[in-house]
């Protein structure tokens, strides 16, 4: 349809129809799959039977009867560890898409700007990790 100057503008209440149609797709969707996960509760919870005896009340670890208290301390270099795991985690996870899109013509200069500021925020894991001397081997 031309307007005032004669040139063609598109219609654009046919875009916004389009548009709002596909969030209506996925919105139907969420709605399908919270009402699937809603179903398989229900059902199971009718459906299984409900027989409680001291035994399958009883807490146990691995098949072996619970001794002692049921507090147990943790040492807290063992989140470290987890912390540096996810350091690492993240790092390879990234890597690899990155390498392939920097393979890409264009790309290169804003994928290589990307990696480093990446690479920053995991040197200030690594930083924090030798400061508290997670780094040593003992």
């Amino acid at each position: 349809m031309p307007d005032q100057t004669g040139l063609d503008v598109p219609d654009q209440t046919g875009l916004a129809a389009d548009y709002f149609q596909s969030y209506s797709a996925v919105g139907l969707l969420a709605v399908i799959g919270v009402l699937f996960v809603a179903v398989a509760f229900t059902a199971g919870r009718l459906l299984r039977p409900v027989v409680p005896t001291p035994e399958k009340l009883l807490t146990y670890e691995c098949g072996v009867d619970p001794v002692g208290e049921g507090w147990a301390h943790t040492q807290v270099r063992y989140y470290v560890y987890a912390f540096l795991y996810v350091i690492f985690a993240v790092d390879s996870i990234f890597l690899f898409p990155w390498a392939t899109v920097f393979a890409e013509a264009g790309y290169g200069a804003t994928t290589l700007v990307e990696m480093f500021v990446f690479l920053g925020f995991l040197a200030v894991g690594l930083l924090y990790a030798y400061k508290k001397g997670v780094l040593t081997w003992t």
